[in-house]
């Protein structure tokens, strides 16, 4: 029973929160008069020297005692005496925990936040490096358009940009301070909860004693954020692994993030893209496993609320292991520039600029869609390019068909007649990479200011 129902192989790691909110808590209740100021140092004294057995490897746990929270507890009243009883008072194991776990939350989205930043200069750095390169973009992974390469690296960091705004609301949601909910209904101390939560940086308290027990909201909301972080990830490595192919041959993965095959000595496998692809699974699985715990639970607290922990711990892990590794890999990766540019040659991706030349020559856009697709199958009939087909041919479909049209076939003029806001014209890619260096400037001074202790 103990073995099963034990939290402490997992929560432990909450150990470095817990001593936290318990000196906070310490310095409130002899504020409030509740502890003598004397028996407030002891017990400081007592959790500063427990930080450091915890630190050294040196503190004794024992399964027996369930939890992180029980286990500091003895270990206090070991060391202090009878005042470490006295630590407990007006709080339960409830609130401690919930404190424990949104110090914890706060702190690691302040971090992945950081990394996410870190992550979007590595793409504006390639970007402005490789702002020449023209590749086909695709739809339904068929050659549609060419475009910039920097355009295509710049879609990333607005999905990414995106994630660090979500992770910013999910911190505001985290900010909340939980202790004084006791076990459910508050406590008949008179504590004051505000002192607490300015001492350990919160801005906001929970204002009913039984939400604060029972609410795991923004450990979801970090979920929903991590997964939708990890799809962005995932959509890339999917990348990077089709253009590392032969069949593309668009990049090649540095050496130190590829593995090879333990028969075939020409592999070269792109192991950190496809764990990182795999991975995306797992974080998926921990939001579908804490809302499946909470969709069923009466308020307030339930031992079902102890799986909230080791799903999100695991999703912390894996996106701080990820996310400097995928930076490091796109910055290491070399382009195939040539590869690159000979696909996008490709001039049935230029047609619909040849639809549109015929738009601006009066021919209804459907119409224009019409005719050049029967101009394509007739190019793909007599195994040709459709600047291969004589003026001749192509003035069968439309008069104007006729005249020069190698201009309208060139994907590097294609891509200069994209020219709108957001398009993939050289000069719209570097406004957008203006654009974006401001928003990640912006995003990191809002993020600090929201995270800044109150």
């Amino acid at each position: 029973m103990i073995k099963f129902s034990a939290s402490l192989p997992f929560d432990r790691r909450l150990a470095p929160q817990d001593i936290r909110g318990s000196m906070a808590h310490a310095a409130m209740l002899a504020a409030c008069g509740i502890i003598t100021a004397e028996e407030a140092e002891a017990i400081q004294a007592g959790l500063q020297e427990i930080a450091a057995e915890l630190k050294e490897g040196r503190f004794p746990f024992e399964l027996e005692d369930e939890d992180i929270h029980m286990n500091i507890e003895k270990r206090l009243t070991e060391k202090i005496g009878a005042a470490g009883g006295k630590l407990h008072t007006a709080r339960s194991r409830n609130d401690q925990v919930a404190l424990d776990l949104h110090l914890f939350l706060m702190e690691e989205i302040r971090e992945i936040d950081k990394m996410v930043a870190d992550l979007q200069e590595v793409f504006l750095e390639l970007a402005r490096k490789f702002m020449g390169v023209v590749l086909p973009g695709y739809t339904h992974l068929q050659r549609a358009q060419p475009v910039l390469f920097s355009h295509h690296l710049l879609a990333y960091f607005w999905m990414l940009q995106r994630d660090r705004e979500r992770l910013a609301g999910a911190y505001r949601r985290a900010d909340l301070m939980p202790l004084g909910a006791g076990a459910l209904s508050g406590t008949s101390f008179p504590i004051d909860r505000r002192m607490v939560a300015a001492s350990l940086g919160f801005t906001r308290l929970y204002e009913n004693s039984m939400d604060a027990v029972s609410d795991r909201d923004y450990i979801v909301e970090f979920l929903s954020c991590a997964a939708l972080l990890m799809a962005h990830l995932s959509r890339l490595s999917e990348e990077l692994i089709l253009w590392s192919s032969a069949e593309f041959g668009f990049i090649e993965l540095d050496d130190a993030y590829t593995t090879g095959s333990s028969m075939m000595p020409q592999k070269k496998n792109p192991d950190v893209a496809e764990l990182a692809r795999g991975k995306t699974g797992r974080v998926y699985g921990s939001l579908m496993a804490l809302l499946t715990v909470l969709k069923g639970l009466p308020l307030t607290y339930n031992k079902d609320l102890q799986e909230d922990k080791e799903g999100l711990f695991d999703t912390v892990d894996t996106l701080k292991a990820l996310l400097p590794l995928m930076g490091e890999m796109l910055l290491t990766m070399r382009i195939n520039r040539p590869r690159m540019e000979a696909a996008a040659q490709d001039d049935f991706a230029c047609a619909t600029d040849l639809a549109d030349y015929l738009v601006r020559r009066g021919v209804a856009f459907r119409e224009a869609h019409r005719i050049v697709g029967e101009l394509i199958a007739c190019a793909e009939k007599a195994g040709l390019k459709l600047k291969e087909l004589t003026p001749e041919v192509r003035r069968r479909f439309h008069p104007a068909l006729g005249e020069e049209i190698g201009h309208l076939l060139d994907p590097l003029a294609v891509v200069k007649a994209r020219s709108c806001r957001g398009g993939t014209a050289p000069e719209a890619v570097q406004e957008q990479l203006r654009l974006a260096e401001q928003a990640l400037q912006d995003q990191n001074k809002l993020f600090q200011q929201t995270t800044n202790p109150a």
